[in-house]
């Protein structure tokens, strides 16, 4: 009885804890990407450019793990 309750519980536990760690990550992105136009207003594009693709690749690890899960 506890046993099916526990395995729902930890593949519910990895997505929260991925989803945790890609906002974490998307805020650390935006720091570190205000902080380097500030720095140098001239590279604001190319900066724009990797934080939006760092932001969606720290994002996709959600998505890893919804789908690991589902998979179960």
């Amino acid at each position: 009885m506890i046993l099916p309750f526990l395995a729902e519980l930890t593949g519910n536990l990895h997505i929260g804890l991925a989803a945790l760690g890609s906002a974490i990550a998307v805020g650390l992105i935006g720091y570190a990407a205000s902080a380097a136009v500030g720095r140098n207003p001239g590279a604001a594009t190319k900066i724009l450019v990797q934080a939006i693709l760092s932001t969606a690749f720290a994002e996709g690890i959600v998505f890893f793990a919804i789908f690991l899960a589902k998979g179960q």
